[in-house]
């Protein structure tokens, strides 16, 4: 007789998936702290609350790559996604003063290629290294049926903790206070559909054809990794000099900075403040995209906004300069609402 249908008839290969899950071990070992736990493999992760936080919160949040992933597919690099993924969600617990503890990521798939998935879980092994948070766990699934062979989605979970009485809310934010703009280094992991479009349709450009005006090809420049402001901003959180902070991802400039001020206040952007790179200066001129779409699409250059007393940009300034990330004083906070530019 027949030994009948397995999984692997239906497109899942077990084997494949106990592999790779024994190939990732050293990777995910590599980021426990001393309150990690939990090993790989069990139901859920172990993690001690910090005990060098006063009053510790806990902060969380959860995000995806995007479309941005369709760059990854069509380059066959995987290994910048995942970094993109742990920096997005840093950045994003960052702005209300937090320090990222640990993360989970989540990898569906419609075939599983056992060196994606490393290349993929490496990068974000490497980021979460680098933002000194434990990759506590995982999910990795296959889905044949809802995924194409070659293609997957990505999504991360972070928790972090910040002292009570030093969570950054906008409380302290004032008329008068400055606006400090923090580089980006790209697209970072909004907007692409927008920019596949461009590059792709209006421009008939190929992923290894040189991207006007940038002198990188379209595969390095949209892959470039989502810059994570951890490092940059510690010592003016310490400093305890930091108002406000506005993360700049889908939205822009306009969607973000308005959801971190007080009702009654507002903000005044000065474009000549910083010049915008040359990526989206393309993008827009390709696409004949309005300025003002541009706005509520793109980062425009500035990957986050720090809202501080006008005495303390100096000491945010420098703290940026020594982590290799340009700044710009690009404006300040004025009574009214939302954000207009000069």
């Amino acid at each position: 007789m027949s030994e009948g249908m397995s999984y692997a008839d239906a497109g899942v290969d077990l084997d494949a998936a106990e592999r790779t899950k024994e190939g990732l071990r050293e990777l995910v070992a590599s980021t426990r702290d001393r309150f990690t736990l939990s090993e790989l493999g069990q139901f859920g992760g172990l993690y001690q609350v910090p005990d060098d936080v006063d009053q510790p919160v806990l902060v969380s949040s959860a995000d995806g790559v995007g479309t941005k992933l369709k760059l990854a597919f069509a380059t066959g690099r995987h290994d910048t996604v995942g970094q993109c993924l742990v920096n997005h969600c840093t950045n994003d617990i960052l702005v209300q003063g937090a320090r990222p503890l640990f993360f989970l990521d989540y990898l569906a798939t419609g075939e599983m290629d056992e060196q994606v998935v490393q290349d993929v879980v490496r990068g974000v092994a490497i980021a979460c290294r680098e933002n000194a948070c434990a990759l506590l766990g995982g999910e990795t699934a296959q889905m044949p049926d809802f995924y194409a062979a070659d293609e997957y989605d990505l999504a991360g979970f972070i928790v972090g903790a910040v002292a009570r009485d030093r969570i950054i809310d906008g409380s302290a934010i004032r008329a008068g206070d400055a606006l400090v703009g923090l580089a980006s280094s790209g697209l970072h992991t909004n907007g692409y559909t927008l920019a596949r479009k461009i590059v792709f349709e209006a421009m008939g450009l190929g992923v290894d054809d040189e991207l006007p005006g940038t002198g990188r090809s379209v595969g390095a420049e949209l892959l470039a990794i989502h810059r994570s402001y951890l490092g940059v901003l510690r010592a003016p959180l310490e400093a305890r000099v930091v108002h406000g902070l506005a993360h700049v991802t889908g939205g822009g400039i306009p969607g973000n900075l308005p959801r971190v001020l007080p009702k009654d206040l507002g903000a005044s952007v000065d474009r000549a403040a910083w010049e915008v790179p040359a990526v989206y200066r393309t993008l827009q001129e390709a696409g004949g995209v309005a300025l003002g779409e541009m706005d509520r699409v793109f980062n425009m250059g500035l990957g986050m906004i720090v809202v501080c007393d006008a005495v303390d940009v100096g000491t945010v300034m420098a703290s940026a300069e020594s982590g290799g990330v340009e700044a710009w004083t690009i404006g300040s906070i004025v009574a009214g609402q939302g954000v207009s530019y000069l």
